[in-house]
């Protein structure tokens, strides 16, 4: 498996496990299954919901002694009512006690969004401040911070634009080390992966395989379902693999992270094989005419001009 190095020559595996809209048990079971099947990247978030049952999984398995603490990769997010500097820490450390931890390997800003700090899920306008109200440059010095306290070794951003990383980069000294964005065949975005590149800033792709199973209002009418595209079939009958393995092949190969979630043993099996699938020019040239741009994850649900928050990406 290819290993992503940061600045400071920290690693982390290629292929982790994501666990966003897994329930308790069954997240639990899964990061059990995963750690014992060689995943080393594990991927939460705080407004997941699950935080303290991946802790039990992650003390249970540790207690046992056979895989260390600083063997494996552990990311989180820092929900949207948690931007104000002085909510920042406490977020992180609700985090790492939910998660039974001492410390992060990575922390993200989950959303360039700010809400209100007694609001979860914005029901109107009303629930979140203007950029004006808490600056992300402010969320993000706060964010420094924790990570010269060695509560996250390594700091970042999910759901950033070239513009929104540019705009950070031109009012902070500490560019963030990792953008978690949605990445697949149907949005490669070429242009974002070249500015990461260009600026040490290393990629994790989200909804790798479509999230298929994500909550009906986040949903489009007549959404492609990735599994079924021609070139993606006959690709997995070429490398005799699954369509799903060579979704995850295509993050894989192109040097991003790639966190595809799953609670099935079968799956979680697979998704890490697909390491192994290894693609000719061809089968690039055929899978980067794929691309049209297409995001499942429209983020028009953060979308709300009059708080100055009229375009979350930017297009």
């Amino acid at each position: 498996m290819k290993k992503l190095t940061f600045k400071n020559g920290d690693q982390l595996d290629a292929i982790g496990l994501g666990t966003w809209k897994s329930g308790d048990e069954e997240v639990k079971q899964a990061i059990k299954l995963a750690l014992q099947n060689g995943y080393r990247h594990i991927d939460c978030a705080a407004i997941y919901g699950n935080e303290d049952a991946i802790g039990e999984a992650f003390k249970e398995i540790f207690d046992e002694g056979k895989i260390k603490r600083e063997e494996v990769f552990i990311t989180s997010k820092l929900w949207n009512n948690a931007h104000l500097p002085q909510h920042v820490a406490p977020a992180l450390e609700q985090t790492l006690k939910d998660l039974q931890l001492d410390y992060l390997d990575l922390y993200l800003m989950h959303w360039p969004v700010a809400f209100k700090p007694d609001v979860q899920n914005p029901s109107g306008p009303q629930d979140y401040l203007t950029p004006a109200e808490a600056p992300i440059e402010d969320t993000w010095q706060a964010m420094i911070k924790l990570q010269e306290k060695g509560m996250a070794r390594h700091i970042g951003v999910s759901n950033f634009s070239i513009k929104k990383l540019e705009d950070l980069r031109k009012k902070v000294s500490f560019l963030p080390e990792m953008n978690q964005v949605e990445l697949h065949p149907l949005l490669q975005q070429n242009d974002l992966f070249e500015y990461c590149s260009n600026h040490g800033i290393l990629l994790t792709a989200y909804s790798p395989l479509g999230s298929g199973d994500r909550s009906d209002g986040m949903k489009q009418d007549n959404e492609p379902n990735m599994m079924e595209l021609e070139t993606v079939k006959a690709l997995a009958a070429k490398h005799r693999v699954t369509a799903g393995q060579i979704l995850i092949a295509w993050s894989h190969q192109r040097g991003t992270a790639v966190i595809p979630k799953s609670t099935s043993e079968g799956h979680i099996k697979d998704n890490i094989a697909a390491a192994a699938v290894n693609f000719d020019q061809q089968d690039l040239k055929d899978l980067a005419a794929l691309d049209r741009h297409y995001r499942y994850v429209t983020g028009k649900f953060f979308e709300v001009p009059e708080k100055g928050y009229d375009n979350i990406y930017d297009e």
